[in-house]
């Protein structure tokens, strides 16, 4: 079984700063690549950053430049920082870990983060 936990969401508002934190506990992992997605009331959840093993990272266009997807691999766990934040990154941000072992995708419950304007 794999444990996928979030933390770093807040409240800040515009042009500030959060810091996301998300780790991956389970035996014997082997990850392909973690990220995050985020999810705003009444819309679809959206890729916002990953990292692959070996294979770089990507970012939803809407992030380029102001966030930075981070990993330490030893630890198993994934940064997001997020800086020039904007009303339109408020959403409810999940973590993803996709693994080679145990095999599968796996989520975290989620946690918030709301940009004031």
């Amino acid at each position: 079984q794999v444990q996928v936990v979030e933390s770093g969401g807040g409240v800040v508002q515009a042009g500030g700063s959060l810091k996301l934190s998300c780790k991956a506990s389970g035996t014997a992992l082997s990850i392909n690549a973690m990220g995050w997605y985020r999810q705003a009331p009444g819309k679809q959840r959206d890729l916002v950053a990953t990292t692959m093993t070996g294979s770089g990272t990507n970012y939803a266009d809407s992030v380029k430049g102001r966030f930075t997807i981070s990993r330490d691999n030893a630890k198993n766990t994934v940064l997001l920082q997020m800086n020039s934040l904007k009303p339109e990154d408020t959403a409810a941000y999940y973590c993803y870990v996709d693994c080679r072992w145990p095999r599968g995708v796996y989520w975290g419950q989620g946690t918030q983060v709301t940009v004031s304007s």
